[in-house]
């Protein structure tokens, strides 16, 4: 959430921001919202000092004995007391308009990333690795339909689309990726593993700016929760509502958790395999720091994420977001588009944002600086470090042999019991 402070005194600037992203101006808006509730405030406490002066009025005319007087003095204060009852309601509409539109405003992008309309206008910034492709590569589904360990039909029958069966060394593939990334960010990289809840109350989903704008991406679970659709939500949560001591940052978490997402925009698009799936697990990689460190750290983590798919020797390319494909709580993001052989293309397998404190105020997550009488607001980053499934689609595509096997890379044998390769079930 943005400064409403911040916005009076830049309005141009918010309105510059948002057309970068492709959105109509709201300054003039907000801040007419907020006028009104700060014209409602100067009125409710100008009533306010008039019923205690009132008050006090009707001692001293009870002390000359002016009765009359005192009752008129009475009256005039228990008509103040009903306007202030209702005041205090009104203030509390105001706040809830000025909150509720500030809520769905996106963040300000900051000043290096690029201007653009969509995922066409996100520009390379380094690549790692030679993309090959045999002319007998295939897809991913193919190939796991082809090992027998894949099973979609059978997913279909239990949830309907979008949902997979994995079986014998697919599934424990899939598991051997997530304890791998792990290890790693827990083992190098100094990330805290984190085992969280994966329901959550809609204060945590606002926190991390799910809610109000996006309820339809998400699945509700009962009336008090939802599922989370990615272990960000809980893992910066974990700050929200207390004062941290600015000393002790960066906090840096980590967690393997299933992600669940309605898939609400994606109609036809990568309907065939485990690409774009309701369920699917993610390792996340979330980062509490003061605002001096963030643009730092937003740098270290999305070297955490690409040392996955290096050490998995994987090519990729990172590619810096516009404007125009950013998410709505991002200031910058990077996007780490890993090969797939069998598209013949790169696809996005991790997303590394900074936020500033768009997310610690929505929180009310702050930190206290050494000599400071105020506390700050945190600043927040996430990312996907990476995304399991999309990892297990990239080793079968790019470990892929003539023969349908499925080679093992070397970083995931000690996991794997010292596999060398996946093969067709025999019969």
């Amino acid at each position: 959430m943005l400064d409403i402070k911040w916005i009076r005194e830049n309005p141009q600037a918010l309105d510059e921001a948002l057309k970068k992203r492709g959105a109509d101006p709201e300054s003039a808006k907000l801040i007419a919202l907020d006028e009104a509730r700060r014209q409602h405030l100067t009125q409710l406490q100008e009533a306010q000092e008039r019923r205690n002066a009132a008050s006090r009025e009707i001692g001293k005319a009870m002390a000359s004995g002016d009765r009359e007087l005192a009752e008129k003095l009475k009256a005039e204060v228990s008509e103040l007391k009903s306007f202030v009852q209702d005041g205090e309601a009104e203030e509390r509409r105001h706040d809830a308009a000025l909150n509720d539109a500030l809520a769905r405003i996106p963040n300000v992008p900051l000043d290096d990333v690029p201007v653009g309309a969509d995922e066409n206008d996100n520009v390379e910034v380094r690549k790692h690795g030679e993309p090959k492709r045999a002319n007998w590569a295939r897809e991913h589904f193919e190939i796991g339909e082809a090992l027998g360990q894949m099973d979609f039909e059978r997913a279909a029958k239990l949830s309907g689309s979008r949902f997979t069966v994995l079986s014998g060394q697919l599934a424990r593939l899939e598991r051997a990726l997530g304890q791998f990334m792990l290890d790693l960010h827990t083992q190098e990289h100094g990330y805290t593993e984190v085992q969280p809840p994966l329901l959550v109350r809609d204060d945590a989903m606002f926190g991390t700016g799910q809610l109000p704008k996006f309820t339809e991406d998400l699945f509700r679970a009962g009336d008090d929760h939802w599922l989370i659709p990615t272990a960000e939500v809980s893992l910066t949560n974990l700050v929200r509502e207390e004062i941290l001591d600015g000393e002790k940052l960066p906090l840096r978490f980590t967690a393997l958790t299933p992600c669940f997402r309605s898939e609400a925009g994606s109609a036809g698009r990568d309907t065939r395999g485990m690409l774009r799936q309701h369920q699917f697990y993610k390792v996340e990689l979330v980062s509490i720091t003061d605002a001096e460190s963030a643009i730092g750290e937003h740098e270290r983590m999305t070297a955490c994420a690409e040392t996955v798919l290096k050490k998995l020797d994987l090519p990729f390319r990172t590619m810096v977001l516009c404007t125009g494909d950013m998410g709505f709580g991002a200031r910058k993001t990077y996007d780490l588009e890993v090969w797939l052989p069998g598209q013949n293309a790169y696809r996005e397998i991790s997303s590394c944002s900074v936020c500033g404190d768009f997310q610690g105020r929505r929180m009310n997550a702050r930190y206290r600086v050494a000599g400071e009488k105020q506390t700050r607001f945190v600043h927040t980053l996430n990312g996907s470090g990476t995304a399991v499934g999309r990892a297990l689609i990239a080793v079968l595509e790019n470990y892929q042999n003539e023969d349908g096997s499925v080679t093992i890379p070397s970083a995931l044998k000690p996991y794997m019991g010292g596999l060398e390769k996946i093969e067709a079930l025999k019969d």
